[in-house]
């Protein structure tokens, strides 16, 4: 699966939606973890700001990479963020986008704590 790198060094960028977990199946409840360390995954979503441009990002990270009080407004510095293009077809419906996933979501205010070791 291709993946696209985001910088996001020239982009202002603060919670929209305090993390909550990755539904994998909604028929179920089942929460994701990731592929590869077995860890819960979250979703953030969040306002990027660029050139006078702004977007909300949902935006999926390990539990082990937030770090800080993320509640709605607060300043984040998104580590690791790629881009994932996708396209599935369901009943003869075709479906594309853009995931994004990020290695860590640190709280720029004052004090907030270092992601946990994973």
């Amino acid at each position: 699966m291709r993946q696209i790198p985001v910088d996001t060094s020239a982009a202002t960028v603060m919670v929209a939606q305090a993390p909550e977990p990755k539904i994998k199946d909604r028929r179920t409840g089942e929460i994701a973890t990731d592929a590869e360390t077995g860890t819960t995954l979250l979703t953030v979503n969040v306002m990027f700001a660029l050139d006078g441009d702004v977007e909300i990002l949902n935006v999926t990270v390990p539990e082990t990479g937030i770090s800080g009080d993320l509640l709605m407004g607060t300043p984040v510095a998104l580590t690791g963020l790629i881009a994932r293009p996708w396209e599935n077809e369901f009943n003869g419906q075709k479906r594309h986008g853009i995931a994004f996933r990020a290695v860590a979501v640190t709280s720029l205010v004052a004090g907030a704590s270092k992601p946990k070791a994973a």
